[in-house]
């Protein structure tokens, strides 16, 4: 089954009362049809509720869901993942709520899976280059040298390991077992493209400019960093062990 719209942005959200309206307003004043379903884990800031005041004026378009908790990002990604997979959802599409991703470019990750019939596009920072504005530059050669870290590990032949702007088409979500996946921080974004890539699904890396946060807090933090570099090497291993296999049979 599919649904007549763009695809769903899952846009996980922690204390982001400064931004959740205006990112909802920009992504559904794009010329194509997508949803958003926003996934607050309890904010203490009253970004949900800000959330629930928009219900009304965008029926159908725009959904909340609330956890008990802050429980992590790869967890709220796969609660997302179940849910678009139950309501048909043809594309997925992860988010960051703080603008770092320029919502305008969802419409070319959504093109290149719709048109150009790719399974997985990954908005990278650094398949053109350097493209990171704002960070210091601490953070900059972190993040950096870890994507190049996970490419020599895992020969995956993706510059940005580690991007968290994405575009699934659904059969690749399908094919996942998601109740498998070990890691719930900056890790679980390697994992995902690492079985996508594994299980022969066609990925593009789309360049983008990433700006940091001008409203708000990073959530980033050194330890963040760590478990995906010190988890590479425990996947690559468990690969070898157990490699990974579809759980459906579609092409």
């Amino acid at each position: 089954m599919s649904i007549l719209a763009a695809g769903l942005v899952l846009i996980p959200t922690y204390n982001e009362r400064e931004n959740v309206e205006l990112i909802i307003r920009a992504v559904l004043g794009l010329p194509k049809n997508f949803h958003i379903l926003i996934i607050d884990d309890g904010s203490p800031d009253g970004t949900g509720a800000i959330v629930r005041g928009l219900l009304g004026e965008f029926v159908g378009r725009l959904f909340l869901e609330e956890r008990a908790g802050k429980q992590g990002l790869g967890t709220a990604y796969i609660f997302g993942f179940r849910w678009a997979l139950a309501r048909g959802y043809d594309f997925i599409f992860e988010m960051d709520a703080d603008f770092s991703h320029n919502p305008q470019d969802l419409l070319r990750l959504h093109e290149a899976c719709a048109v150009q019939g790719y399974d997985l596009a990954i908005g990278s920072r650094y398949s053109d280059g350097v493209n990171v504005v704002n960070w210091p530059m601490n953070r900059v050669l972190m993040s950096y040298f870890a994507s190049k870290y996970v490419r020599g590990i895992t020969g995956m032949p993706i510059h940005d390991a580690t991007a968290g702007f994405k575009c699934y088409a659904a059969r690749v979500l399908r094919a996942i077992d998601l109740s498998k996946i070990h890691f719930v921080g900056y890790a679980f974004q390697i994992e995902m493209k690492w079985l996508a890539y594994c299980l022969k699904f066609r990925l593009k890396e789309v360049p983008i400019i990433f700006t940091d946060r001008t409203r708000g807090h990073s959530k980033m933090s050194s330890g963040i960093f760590k478990e995906a570099l010190f988890g590479v090497v425990q996947m690559k291993l468990s690969s070898w062990v157990h490699p990974p296999r579809r759980l459906s049979s579609e092409n």
